[in-house]
């Protein structure tokens, strides 16, 4: 194994060790003061308390997408089924129209809703916070909607992945 101490380390080494961490991936959306939708992918999507229901998910300092989370009181969190890849990628980009030819709902204040994802959490704005070089975003869960069978699309050392649904034997 390859240990690295201290703070010697560069961004790239950083974020290296970071993807050792499996995250799920998830869309975020809602709508610009104007009415037009904006939508991100994000991996850095976190539950944070039960008593309020509370999630958390983090923006770019440098995001196009930035303000219009910034300045929205609703949002919609979608966590992604293992077949939604090109959705993840789709949501990636910045500049294309994201939402062409999608299959869209309409949440609270006109959030664009994606259909067919393995769970979708509808929140208001809780806080935001600056930490670094993102914004950490904190949301209040008002509605939600689940599929106990969907198998989620998972992030792993800087690629999709898959998960088992084999169980594990514990090493005793």
């Amino acid at each position: 194994m390859h240990h690295i101490c201290c703070m010697t380390f560069d961004i790239r080494a950083f974020r290296d060790t970071l993807g050792l961490f499996v995250t799920g991936v998830t869309v975020i959306t809602t709508v610009t003061e104007q009415g037009d939708p904006v939508g991100i992918t994000a991996n850095s999507f976190n539950s944070v308390s039960l008593d309020p229901p509370l999630v958390l998910w983090s923006v770019g300092q440098n995001s196009r997408s930035l303000s219009a989370f910034e300045q929205a009181e609703h949002f919609a969190v979608h966590i992604l089924r293992e077949d939604q890849a090109e959705l993840s990628q789709r949501f990636a980009k910045s500049g294309a129209d994201k939402f062409e030819n999608l299959a869209l709902e309409a949440g609270a204040s006109n959030i664009p809703l994606l259909k067919d994802c393995a769970a979708r959490l509808e929140c208001t704005r809780y806080s935001h916070h600056e930490a670094g070089d993102h914004i950490i975003f904190v949301a209040k869960v008002e509605r939600l909607a689940s599929d106990p069978d969907a198998m989620p699309l998972v992030y792993h050392g800087g690629r999709y992945a898959e998960l088992s649904d084999k169980p594990l034997t514990p090493a005793y």
